[in-house]
């Protein structure tokens, strides 16, 4: 198998590991999987998070605050060049709060979100996380619209214009 094809499917596993470790709510396995300088990131309808202690700090705060999250990706591309390598993929997200008084599952959400993950390989070969960003799929809930009104329901909730998004 030739290096380019190795090295593809070595970040393509490393991009599954830090959508594990999210799923699992293993903090110390989402750290590992990022270099330890020079790193950032974007969540949706977040600013800018730099710094890995910040960076870190923002994924524990998000663990705490969410009870349940499962990622199903789709449209997953992997380039690689040279020690840099670019992930895009779409997040189908599925998460929940924290369970109902008489034991039953909470609330569960989906969304969509478009994340770029960029990947270096480190000192010892390994991908990790440089950077990733990721941006909430607006939703155009036109036609939900049209049909609640049809049935007097009035019009469907969501942003300006009946464009709601994941954040």
């Amino acid at each position: 198998m030739s290096g380019a094809g190795t090295d593809v499917e070595a970040v393509a596993a490393a991009n599954t590991a830090l959508y594990d470790a999210l799923e699992r709510g293993d903090l110390d396995a989402l750290s590992a999987q990022w270099l330890t300088e020079d790193v950032s990131v974007v969540h949706p309808g977040w600013p800018v998070i730099t710094g890995r202690q910040d960076v870190m700090r923002s994924y524990a705060l998000i663990m705490a605050n969410t009870e349940y999250i499962q990622f199903f990706l789709t449209d997953v591309e992997v380039s690689v060049l040279g020690d840099t390598a670019l992930v895009t993929c779409t997040e189908n997200i599925l998460s929940g709060g924290p369970a109902e008084e008489d034991g039953s599952a909470g609330p569960l959400v989906g969304g969509l979100v478009v994340a770029t993950n960029i990947f270096r390989r480190a000192g010892d070969g390994a991908w990790k996380v440089w950077a990733r960003h990721g941006s909430p799929v607006l939703i155009d809930r036109d036609d939900e619209d049209e049909d609640d009104e049809e049935n007097g329901d009035g019009p469907a909730e969501g942003g300006p214009g009946g464009v709601t998004g994941f954040a």
